[in-house]
């Protein structure tokens, strides 16, 4: 990602913590192009920048050679539909400023990351892209999308889905058989799930509880489409412990289709996990534990539809 962001290389402070840009003069201003946190990652990908940019057309060569490496081990590529979306989003910045592809698109991807081949009931195709993003870091990067994500959504045939306030717009569905729906997210910290601003991506976002946990210290990975789109996805470990209490959320109920498939997906990542990284996943079972009464009872009241996951969870402890 940070290969096409153009500029000199800053580092800015906000909030109290330090996030590296680039900057651009264009005119007789300057445009910041957020580029992440000031971090041992952050830094090592700042410190290969230039060597990236003076090798673009070896990579992009290189790139392709590897998609097609993927492709030939059997590694699931996305449809043409969701691949030409997350392209179009990859392109104007969507993942670069902090957006984190969920859901179980999300979950298609994390093939690579475990080294294991995904049960294909549990990978159906929904038609939805959800994307999340922290409204505070959105609020802090002093940063946008350019072209905007409704100009990007408009050029594929996406048209806005007006909820009961005209101008909380959080959805966007497209025109035609495919009728994929997009739509974004943000934690909510607040006792009220209700519509925030994303000004960073340039759309309002639906805020849900115990969305923070899934979203914090995400992973980059690629989604097989043309010569690869690197995205970013939850940790797989927690996105399979926070799928334990979604499927007990579900407002459809806990016997609904969706929250039968939340089970699925949680109980592949945790068997598949539990077999040569049962402390990660043992960690994020703890740490959302400690996040309060109403999360333990949720993962509990899951886990009691699912003794056979809640038995090889538990046997995790022990390392």
């Amino acid at each position: 990602m940070v290969a096409n962001v153009r500029g000199s290389l800053v580092t800015k402070e906000r909030g109290g913590k330090v996030y590296w840009y680039a900057a651009e003069k264009i005119g007789t201003s300057v445009k910041f192009w957020y580029i992440g946190p000031d971090s041992a990652e952050t830094r090592t990908r700042v410190d290969r920048m230039n060597e990236l940019r003076e090798r673009a057309a070896e990579r992009k060569l290189e790139r392709a050679r590897l998609a097609r490496l993927l492709r030939a081990e059997g590694m699931t590529p996305v449809d043409r539909g969701t691949g030409g979306l997350l392209l179009a989003m990859a392109k104007v910045g969507t993942f670069r400023l902090g957006g984190t592809l969920i859901g179980t698109n999300a979950f298609r991807l994390m093939e690579g990351e475990l080294g294991a081949t995904l049960p294909l009931g549990s990978v159906a195709n929904t038609g939805d892209i959800d994307i999340a993003q922290f409204e505070r870091l959105s609020v802090a990067l002093q940063d946008a999308v350019e072209p905007s994500l409704a100009q990007t959504f408009s050029a594929l045939k996406f048209d806005p889905v007006q909820g009961l306030d005209r101008d909380s717009v959080w959805r966007w569905r497209q025109s035609g058989k495919t009728g994929m729906m997009i739509e974004f997210l943000t934690p909510s910290f607040d006792a009220a799930e209700g519509i925030r601003d994303l000004p960073a991506l340039g759309v309002k976002a639906r805020a849900l509880h115990h969305l923070n946990y899934l979203i914090s210290d995400p992973i980059h990975v690629v989604a097989l489409y043309r010569d690869g789109i690197l995205v970013q996805i939850p940790r797989p470990e927690k996105f399979a412990i926070h799928k334990l209490i979604v499927a007990d959320r579900r407002r459809d109920g806990p016997q609904s289709l969706k929250a039968e498939k939340d089970r699925q997906q949680a109980a592949f990542l945790i068997e598949t996990m539990s077999e040569d990284r049962p402390s990660d996943i043992w960690d994020a079972y703890e740490d959302a534990l400690a996040r309060g009464p109403k999360w333990r009872e949720r993962i509990a009241r899951t886990l009691e539809r699912m003794p056979v996951t809640r038995d090889i969870l538990m046997a995790c402890e022990a390392g």
